[in-house]
């Protein structure tokens, strides 16, 4: 009885003790941004077993804490703290999210990897470091930002992009990049609207992997030759979210064509032409100024993330753009819609990712009509009251007839002129990923993709237009016809993933299937309106079947020694049985050199990585799908074959090359990533070699060879080499100042190796002649080199009209005296992008530089001599004919005089923000920030812009306008 009593006493007296040793303690965790809840936070006491995850609201409850021990929170994407437990009864923490973890994902193909263990040259840009601005279409954001990619965008609403990474690799197959959206590859071919990329909502993305040489693109076989484009979209998350985005902007023209104003045209007709001043108008118009305008834009964007479920995250978000363009009546507007739903079961061990986009567009094309804006007799009005052309003036004749062969009204074809479509185009995937239950390292993943676009274009020509008029017999018809085409693309993939360390030994093994298929229809009706039109036609065309066997291995040792080997066996229906298939390898090892016991205790050093790399890719994308096969069609009134007194239409034999193939890229790849002071400078240095073989180029055939003069054929080889530098550098990083600065250049030479038989191939058509070609493909030179006489000067050093040098001394002026002067690419290219913050307030830039390249003014040499100014009517030109006082000499626009420097400096977009945080708001966040767009461009060339398209030939463009901007970001 004493016993017991003594035992019980002694429980008694420990009791309070135990009580004050073990406690209950419980909080919230919220996110330091939008100061919101994180679900499924880890909360665990050090060194133990006891631990708990905070609920959908962020709370917690964790029992049996011992006084002084330490507890850790942690969560994916946040920084990990560690905080002593001193008997609080209420914990509330606050995580910020750890950047340098959430950028260490990359997306590759058929998985992903991180920054560490990549040993091909792999760029990964995150939303933070988009560019900011009037970005419609999601390749603008990277514009600028990554070495050996450049991005020329048109000036037109929406305006599609010509997109290369390390200059393409083709002479005249696509030089495009393929595109992968969430693991679906996509056509970037526009189909007679916008292609896929301006289809995809900015604000829907959340990184770009751009895979530029072959070691890492190798594993998309005979697509990956241009590099590839990995697009990741927003996914859903534990907390709910909802993001809201708005802006407003305004863009106005830049610069102008220097033609003569109405007082100078009628002092240069009175003195040039003095027998036409009776032609002179009583008016004075600007015909630059009537058909452009200032363009108001808008973009707004909602989305909500959160989870439907603890193991449901999802993701919807809702978009619309409406952006005017600065040519009148151009307009584009775009309706997305986005549902990601990311399920994960099996404690994780099933993974569904299902992404679904729904867009509808609403596309105004204006017609071209910079032309006739130039070329329009300044002194006549834009309206004339007593014209049967829909009140607008035209030059008519004594009948009061339209006449031909001459500039119409571009104002008139502007307003009589409806050309509008409208797309819905859906895509998306879903995509199963299992970790095998009897197997742990063994993963199983199904992707099963679409994308299908169904586009409406309507088009028509009013019936009191000029266009579409009878000159002789003044009728007037207009023009009308509606077209529908219709795109699939369905995607199979198959494949497993075998992951397992053995010691310090890591494996990777992916092994799999991939099957897609495009599918195209197109209806048009022609003309309608025009009883000599060709009938209504609808066009199938033949289905385009890519096949594939992938596998690849990704290796490392004490993760500082790396090797990564794929190879693919890829097919295509473009090419014929024998030709069909190819085997696509590639190798790429790494030497993470800074984590050796030599470095790794450096206070100055703090990454130094090689790499090297060697891969082959393909490319097969071209026009004609199946010139391997015999073909015959049906031919026109042009070739009918006269049988009595009856014609009969014939069939026709297409041109036939039974042997062609994908061309074949191999491309070598060294490069080194480097890091200083703890991350504060960090970069990396790349050189590269690209040799293209059996090019794909339509070329001409000698007569009787085959059915056609000119066909698709594998005729040669080139080369293109060059060198890619990053650095990055934190200037400066403190509570109160953060600011970073960026910077990229990238040096490319090309060069032709091998042409069949050597030959010349002329190339790129140009206006003020009649079948006139400025550039060539050349053994020994880069491709499309400027092909041109050298023009001959007088002693005051102005250039004489039809003069050039007779480089063989032979007495006659012909090809021979022609020469190469430079071409229309680029050597150097440079990105430049700076950001700071200071408290609140956030300011930045990005600038962009082109070096080495030319363009030719076809505005100028089709358009700037004398005896332009009168042809049936008076007609304007560019005031650089003062310079040259050119006449009349066919062969002008042949001369090197019209070559000029196309270097330039650009400053892309300024933008200064202010945030009002939680503190303030009360609730969630607010940012306020305005920006100007195309700030400035330096440059010695003459024309509207330096920056074009079509090989470095300026013959008119969209001109881009300076767009300044004011927008708001709100979340909660």
């Amino acid at each position: 009885m004493k016993m017991l009593f003594k035992r019980t006493l002694f429980l008694l007296l420990l009791l309070p003790i135990t009580t004050i040793a073990q406690s209950v303690i419980s909080g919230t965790v919220v996110d330091a941004t939008l100061k919101q809840p994180v679900p499924g936070v880890n909360v665990i006491v050090d060194g133990t077993t006891n631990g708990t995850t905070t609920d959908f609201d962020g709370n917690y409850t964790l029992s049996g804490v011992n006084q002084g021990s330490k507890i850790t929170f942690s969560y994916l994407g946040f920084r990990t703290q560690t905080i002593p437990f001193t008997g609080q009864g209420t914990l509330n923490v606050t995580l910020t999210e750890d950047a340098s973890e959430l950028d260490a994902v990359v997306v590759v193909g058929y998985g992903t990897t991180t920054k560490k263990d990549l040993t091909g040259s792999v760029a990964l840009i995150g939303e933070d470091d988009f560019n900011k601005g009037n970005n419609v279409t999601a390749e603008n954001l990277l514009n600028g930002r990554v070495a050996g990619l450049t991005v020329n965008t048109g000036g037109s609403p929406g305006s599609n992009s010509e997109i290369r990474i390390r200059g393409g690799a083709s002479l005249n197959a696509s030089n495009d990049p393929l595109i992968v959206i969430d693991g679906l590859p996509v056509s970037n071919v526009a189909n007679g609207t916008r292609s896929i990329i301006s289809s995809i909502n900015p604000a829907d993305i959340e990184s770009f992997s751009v895979l530029k040489d072959a070691s890492a693109a190798a594993i998309y076989g005979n697509r990956g030759a241009n590099g590839v484009i990995i697009i990741t979209t927003k996914k859903g998350k534990q907390g709910l979210k909802v993001s809201f985005d708005s802006q407003a902007s305004v863009s106005r023209l830049t610069d102008k064509i220097d033609v003569f104003n109405a007082a100078e045209f009628r002092s240069l007709v009175t003195e040039r032409f003095p027998d036409r001043v009776d032609l002179l108008g009583n008016a004075n118009t600007d015909w630059q100024d009537a058909i452009y305008r200032d363009a108001f834009s808008s973009q707004h964007n909602l989305s909500v993330s959160g989870a439907l479920a603890d193991n449901l995250p999802a993701r919807l978000s809702v978009g619309y753009a409406d952006q005017e363009g600065l040519r009148k009546t151009s307009s584009f507007e775009r309706t997305t819609t986005s549902l990601s739903l990311n399920p994960r079961f099996f404690e994780g061990n099933l993974k569904i990712d299902f992404n679904a986009n729904l867009n509808f567009e609403r596309n105004q094309f204006a017609p071209g009509i910079e032309g006739n804006a130039l070329q329009f007799n300044p002194t006549q009005p834009i309206y004339d009251p007593n014209s049967q052309y829909g009140g607008f003036y035209e030059y008519t004749g004594a009948n009061g007839l339209i006449l031909g062969n001459v500039p119409r009204n571009p104002v008139a074809q502007l307003m009589q002129t409806q050309d509008i479509a409208s797309v819905r185009r859906y895509y998306g995937n879903f995509k199963v990923d299992y970790k095998l239950p009897f197997y742990e390292p063994l993963r199983a993943v199904v992707n099963l993709g679409l994308d299908e676009s169904t586009s409406d274009r309507f088009y028509e020509v009013d019936r009191n237009s000029a266009l579409g008029t009878n000159a002789e017999e003044g009728e007037t018809l207009g023009q009308r016809s509606d077209t529908d085409f219709k795109s699939s693309n369905r995607l199979f993939d198959a494949y497993l993933v075998h992951t397992k360390a053995f010691g310090d030994f890591n494996t990777e093994v992916t092994a799999g299937y991939s099957y897609q298929i495009f599918e195209n229809e197109n209806f048009t009706t022609n003309n309608v309106r025009d009883p000599n039109s060709a009938p209504p036609e609808n066009t199938i065309s033949p289905d385009v079947v890519l096949l594939a066997y992938f596998a690849r291995g990704n290796f490392n040792y004490q993760s500082k020694y790396f090797l990564s080997a794929s190879i693919r066996r890829d097919g295509t229906s473009r090419f014929g049985p024998d030709e069909r298939f190819g085997y696509f390898p590639a190798v790429s090892g790494a030497w993470q050199i800074s984590d050796e016991d030599f470095l790794k205790d450096s206070e100055t050093l703090s990454a130094l990585k090689l790499r090297l790399g060697y891969g082959i890719t393909g490319q097969q994308d071209i026009s004609s799908q199946y010139d391997y096969l015999s073909r015959y069609g049906l031919g026109d009134s042009r070739s009918q074959y006269l049988f009595g007194d009856q014609y009969y239409t014939i069939g026709q034999p297409f041109f036939r090359n039974a042997g062609i193939k994908w061309e074949e890229i191999t491309e070598y790849n060294a490069g080194i990533d480097y890091g200083f002071f703890n991350g504060k400078l960090s970069g990396s240095l790349d050189f590269f070699r690209k040799e293209s073989n059996d090019l794909l180029s339509s070329a001409p055939v000698p007569d009787g060879v085959n059915f056609s003069n000119q066909g698709f054929q594998n005729i040669g080889k080139f080369t293109t080499q060059g060198v890619e530098f990053v650095i990055d550098y934190n200037v400066v990083s403190n509570d109160n100042f953060n600011w970073n600065v960026n910077y990229n250049t990238t040096y490319i030479d090309r060069e032709i190796n091998k042409l069949a038989f050597g030959q010349d191939i002329l190339t790129q058509g140009i206006s003020g002649g009649t079948g006139n070609t400025i550039q060539v493909q050349r053994e020994g030179f880069a491709p499309n080199s400027f092909f041109v006489y050298r023009q001959l000067y007088d002693t005051a050093g102005a250039p004489i009209e039809g003069a050039y040098v007779d480089v063989n001394n032979d007495g006659i002026l012909n090809d021979e005296d022609k020469y190469i002067a430079g071409n229309g690419r680029a050597d150097v290219t440079m990105g430049f992008q700076s950001t700071m913050n200071y408290k609140d307030w956030d300011f930045s830039f990005n600038l962009r530089a082109s070096f080495g390249n030319d363009i030719y003014n076809n505005v100028n040499s089709g358009n700037a001599q004398y005896g332009n100014v009168f042809r049936t009517v008076l007609n304007n030109v560019p005031t650089q004919v003062l310079e040259t006082n050119f006449v009349n000499t066919p062969d002008v626009i042949l001369s090197d005089y019209y070559l000029e420097d196309a270097d330039f400096l650009r400053m892309d977009n300024i933008t200064l923000g202010y945030t009002f945080d939680a503190d303030k708001m009360g609730k969630g966040t607010l940012r306020l920030w305005g920006g100007v767009q195309n700030v400035f461009v330096i440059t010695d060339y003459s024309g509207l812009d330096p920056e074009i398209t079509n090989n470095g030939v300026d013959n008119t463009i969209f001109p881009r306008g300076r767009t300044f901007l004011f927008g708001l970001n709100y979340g909660f």
